[in-house]
């Protein structure tokens, strides 16, 4: 049993949806579940018509869905034939799914709105690419994800009911492949308990392979994507990126903790329990050998760097000048999880802390207004974090030259800068 995870990259046209047919081809017979993402752009164009909804900007809401529809439904027309008919009437459905939540008004949490927006990207990408791996002779059997991943009511950032979809995977799943050799499902979402869609975070499909991995006890995962394996640097930045082939499953969680965008920071721990090697590989060229993630200790990495724009620092200073001990501070946590932020960065001194974290303008200033109740508070933003794991001194002044260095947290084996 092989996880195989497809990004938005991958389908995000015509010619890369047929360009998966031999990819998965090299593995006919295998049993093999495919976890796929939305089409390129479309999470984004999903956000703004969940934000125009929210604005109770219908007219706007719905003529932004109506180009998320037509540009579902040109991709199944110019790849589909026979499974034609069937493909556009279950697109339509999903349409349905979202098209009623938008006659309505908002009257709940922005995060329950785009939940039950977002997720749709999912369902219509997987079935298209479904319905054309079938009508071209792989034959896959599509789920959707919502009937086996449970999770709380956590929006956008749900958690998973391990027990509870645990049973589903053994007992819905498992039985699928002795009808076919390949499952074919979403990354990303799930369902409440009262049949909520909900979605597990940005670039949550990695996680949701990786949850199916784990369950399945599948040999390995491989995540496709469109370089040719793990980079010690966004090759679209710094185009002198150097290629890893190794790294060890302590690494990667380091680079995702620090914000590196090539593996969601949830996804090794399944795999780790259960020592699953994890596959990067490229899509373009799937001759390439790619990066494996593995127990195994890596020496002699290169720099890798991280870089997050649009950063916001949040200086609290003691009212009284007391000590910002473990009270306020305690009380500063209990805020984080309260707002659902988390930091990217905290420096403490005798009276002060700093805390950088990106910047959602709708948490920042709720953090920055409650915590005035606990210390005095001002927002500097438009600043951009640096980290650098494995730093050399080389590197770490070619990154900051000509630039106003706000804070810096250095460590033997890490760096970070905040600047702007």
């Amino acid at each position: 049993m092989k996880v195989f995870k497809f990004g938005g990259a991958s389908v995000n046209s015509v010619e890369r949806i047929r360009n998966l047919l031999p990819i998965l081809q090299t593995y006919n017979g295998q049993h093999i579940l495919v976890v796929i993402s939305a089409m390129g752009k479309n999470t984004n164009a999903l956000e703004k018509v969940a934000e125009a909804f929210f604005r109770k900007n219908k007219e706007e809401s719905i003529q932004l869905f109506e180009i998320v529809k037509k540009s579902h439904l040109d991709t199944a027309r110019a790849l589909l034939k026979s499974c034609l008919s069937a493909t556009e009437e279950r697109l339509r459905d999903f349409f349905t799914e979202v098209e009623w939540l938008l006659q309505d008004q908002p009257k709940r949490d922005f995060d329950y709105y785009y939940d039950q927006i977002v997720c749709v990207g999912e369902l219509l990408s997987t079935a298209i690419v479904s319905a054309y791996l079938n009508e071209n002779g792989l034959k896959n059997e599509w789920v959707d994800v919502r009937d086996i991943f449970r999770t709380d009511d956590n929006f956008r950032d749900a958690n998973i009911d391990w027990k509870w979809t645990g049973k589903k995977t053994e007992s819905d799943i498992i039985p699928l492949f002795q009808i076919s050799p390949m499952v074919l499902t979403q990354g990303f979402i799930g369902s409440t308990d009262e049949n909520e869609s909900t979605t597990l975070g940005r670039e949550g499909s990695d996680y949701s392979a990786a949850v199916f991995a784990n369950l399945l006890n599948a040999e390995s995962q491989t995540i496709w994507k469109d370089v040719q394996g793990v980079m010690n640097a966004d090759p679209k930045e710094f185009p002198d990126a150097k290629f890893i082939s190794e790294l060890s499953y302590d690494e990667v969680i380091e680079m995702a903790f620090y914000g590196a965008q090539v593996i969601h920071p949830k996804t090794i721990k399944p795999l780790e329990n259960k020592g699953i090697p994890l596959y990067v590989k490229c899509f373009m060229d799937p001759a390439l050998p790619g990066t494996v993630i593995h127990a195994k200790n890596v020496n002699h990495l290169p720099p890798i760097i991280v870089i997050k724009q649009n950063q916001a620092l949040i200086h609290l200073h003691s009212k009284d000048f007391s000590f910002v001990g473990e009270k306020p501070t305690g009380e500063l946590y209990h805020l984080f999880s309260e707002i659902k932020v988390k930091p990217n960065l905290m420096q403490s001194g005798a009276v002060t802390l700093h805390v950088c974290m990106d910047d959602k303008p709708d948490k920042i200033d709720k953090l920055a207004h409650d915590a005035t109740s606990i210390f005095d508070v001002q927002v500097e933003k438009g600043l951009t974090l640096l980290t650098i794991r494995h730093y050399d001194e080389a590197t770490l002044k070619s990154l900051t030259k000509d630039k106003n260095i706000v804070l810096k947290q250095q460590s033997p084996e890490t760096v970070q800068v905040l600047m702007k």
